[in-house]
């Protein structure tokens, strides 16, 4: 089934390029599949791995010209034949755009695998949720499935006051951990905000002595969402059977203290949000939900733009001038 005869308007790239490259589009209407919905997309966040994506830095199938982005919130358009419990009119988002072949987020509509886009809780702004949907899925990933504490655990969240940081800071808490976090000292009162117990200045020479001080039984999850990676002192804090998750720093090198990781029964993770299955990011999608809700965490800071303005965004992001703020664009009203 097709939306509509003719085009749609999007924002994307012919190649793999730097933001330059990025520009408007003309694609064709989405199609319907059986097991698909179309998506009239009314917001779509702008991410670090979407840089990832357009340049080369993570490898996909892209099939050219495609729209930038993977996270969207819109309200559904069509439904296949095959899809059962959601429904046209439904308000509905998906993280699961703009990499593996999949058409990208940018566009005024778009098809997607219904077992990839979820509902929207009612009352929840499209904005503050396209915000929200990939700080608060990495962070339920790194949580809840790579680090995975038992009540009690001490838990450190390297980066505590950013994007995905502080969401994690929540998952943990609401799980039962003990938190510990590291920010800048004006950001402490933001991180405790959230439950954290403990919380470390980053730029401490002494950051891991004083870990070490904080956590004498050693750490039973560490997460780095800061991407510093550094793997000798997690390894040395790290508890007996100690979970070093790792998520952020593609380009960082690091020396691993093999003897100390194995003699410890600690272990290493990493993970990209993109390699996540299906069912993860299902699983994830009711955490995210959940946070949406109830309102348990939202960002600090979002600024608008619109779809043309996905260029711009990303150089942004790559310049470093977007800390602590989330890009969201939405279409231009149609013609």
């Amino acid at each position: 089934m097709n939306t509509g005869a003719g085009t749609v308007r999007a924002v994307g790239i012919d190649r793999l390029t730097d933001t330059a490259g990025i520009h408007p589009l003309r694609l064709p209407a989405p199609v319907c599949g059986p097991a698909q919905v179309v998506l009239g997309v009314e917001a779509v966040a702008v991410n670090h791995v979407d840089t990832f994506v357009r340049s080369g830095v993570y490898a996909t199938e892209l099939d050219f010209p495609v729209a930038v982005g993977r996270d969207a919130v819109g309200t559904i358009e069509a439904v296949g034949a095959s899809v059962t419990g959601l429904q046209v009119g439904q308000r509905a988002w998906t993280n699961s755009l703009g990499f593996a072949g999949r058409p990208g987020a940018t566009a005024e509509r778009v098809a997607v695998e219904a077992e990839r886009i979820y509902p929207l809780p009612a009352g929840v702004d499209p904005v503050t949720a396209a915000a929200a949907l990939h700080p608060c899925t990495t962070a339920a990933l790194a949580v809840q499935r790579h680090g995975n504490p038992d009540p009690g655990d001490s838990v450190y969240i390297a980066g505590g006051a950013g994007q995905v940081g502080s969401a994690a800071i929540v998952l943990a808490v609401a799980g039962g951990a003990r938190v510990l976090a590291s920010a800048s000292a004006e950001d402490a009162h933001y991180c405790r905000g959230f439950g954290a117990g403990t919380v470390l200045d980053y730029r401490d020479p002494d950051l891991v002595a004083r870990l070490a001080q904080a956590a004498p039984e050693g750490l039973d999850v560490q997460i780095d969402t800061a991407g510093h990676n550094d793997l000798a002192a997690a390894v040395k804090l790290a508890a007996p059977r100690g979970r070093i998750v790792l998520l952020a720093g593609p380009g960082t090198e690091a020396v691993l203290p093999v003897g100390q990781l194995y003699m410890r029964d600690a272990s290493l993770r990493g993970f990209a949000i993109s390699n996540a299955t299906v069912a993860e990011l299902a699983d994830a999608a009711n955490t995210v939900n959940t946070l949406l809700a109830t309102g348990a965490w939202a960002p600090r800071q979002v600024d608008l733009g619109s779809f043309n303005d996905a260029g711009w965004a990303q150089a942004r992001l790559e310049s470093g001038q977007n800390r602590g703020t989330r890009i969201v664009l939405q279409p231009e009203a149609r013609p």
